[in-house]
């Protein structure tokens, strides 16, 4: 737990004169002042997160955690767990989607075992962070132990502390686990206050049937868990996922390092409820990416107060939203950076014409 706490000390607030500085520069900057609508509020965000007027990004991550779900067996999905380790070889392949979007927005992907319900053959680019093969049925019991999750949130803060030393300006979270997004409606669940029936979509495509099934296997899990919202690492040990542990502790360890994280979908989203729970200060670091199809992705990101940059209907996951996150976060940042002011383009300023 040190590893954790003392992570979550590091968190400090933005950096208000950088962002005054961002601003400032903004409004000189050849376009109609807040022409450029949130891409000028993120650069802004960017530099107080950063700690510099004029923010940089070129090191760029997404870091996609893979966990497995006892839950499983209880049927709420279409897709074997298999599928979770079969989909691990397609990102270090290089051939995902998440491969096919990082690339786009010149971003290394990190692919992290978690917690798959295999033993992966050895990879060059696969860190292995295992803390278990897949997580117990939160219909039985806990799906893990309280020190099971806090080995999972500290193996994301080691994951990022890796990074670090490649080089690192923003990162992006993504995940993959047969079974994810049924843990997740259970963490939305409780940390939002929202009926479970309001918070639980269909996942990879289920149909009405399976998933009035799988609203009765979340209410199952909390009836009994009853996990407290109060109590946040309880609540991912009583129904949570290792990757989801991972992703708080990416999230975590990123802020302390003053680095923005953009998040992608429902699952990221899940994590981000029980991060900034443990630490209310990481909303200040977290972008939201996009509003996925996903039903309570909208509730979610409501109750965090994250507004997000797209809206495309995306379900996949992986970190792929995350990705085309992080490219407008660099766009944004280029912006401030790279745009003349009116008196370096020798550019009549309408507001100075008018004094």
């Amino acid at each position: 737990m040190a590893g954790l706490l003392d992570t979550i000390a590091m968190i400090k607030p933005l950096d208000r004169g950088a962002m005054a500085e961002a601003r400032s520069r903004q409004d000189t900057l050849t376009k109609p002042p807040g022409s450029l609508g949130r891409l000028e509020e993120l650069s802004i965000r960017l530099a107080g997160i950063q700690g510099k007027s004029i923010p940089q990004i070129r090191h760029k991550a997404v870091i996609t955690m893979a966990g497995d779900h006892g839950v499983v067996v209880e049927g709420v999905g279409n897709w074997p767990q298999e599928v979770t380790a079969q989909m691990v070889y397609n990102f270090l392949q290089g051939v995902a989607g998440i491969n096919v979007l990082a690339r786009q927005a010149g971003a290394r992907v990190v692919v992290v075992d978690m917690g798959v319900a295999a033993e992966l053959k050895n990879h060059p680019q696969l860190i292995v962070k295992k803390i278990a093969p897949g997580t117990r049925n939160m219909c039985l019991g806990p799906a893990m132990t309280l020190e099971q999750a806090a080995r999972a949130v500290e193996s994301g803060i080691e994951v990022v502390a890796a990074e670090l030393a490649k080089g690192l300006d923003i990162v992006g979270t993504g995940d993959m686990g047969i079974g994810n997004t049924t843990a997740s409606s259970a963490i939305c669940a409780v940390m939002t206050g929202e009926p479970v029936a309001e918070v639980t979509g269909r996942g990879t495509g289920i149909s009405d049937e399976q998933l009035a099934h799988k609203i009765e296997v979340v209410k199952r899990a909390l009836e009994v868990n009853q996990p407290d919202r109060q109590k946040p690492l309880e609540v991912l040990a009583k129904v949570g996922g290792f990757e989801i542990g991972g992703l708080v502790g990416v999230m975590l360890a990123a802020a302390a390092h003053h680095i923005p994280v953009v998040i992608d979908g429902f699952i990221s989203g899940a994590a981000a409820l029980i991060a900034t729970a443990l630490a209310p200060r990481l909303l200040d670091f977290l972008i939201a990416a996009h509003v996925s199809a996903e039903a309570g992705h909208k509730r979610l990101l409501k109750h965090l107060g994250l507004k997000p940059l797209l809206d495309l209907e995306m379900r996949l996951g992986e970190g792929t939203g995350a990705a085309l996150g992080i490219f407008l976060a660099e766009a944004a940042a280029k912006i401030l950076a790279e745009m003349s002011t009116f008196d370096e383009a020798g550019v009549s300023d309408k507001a100075e014409e008018e004094k």
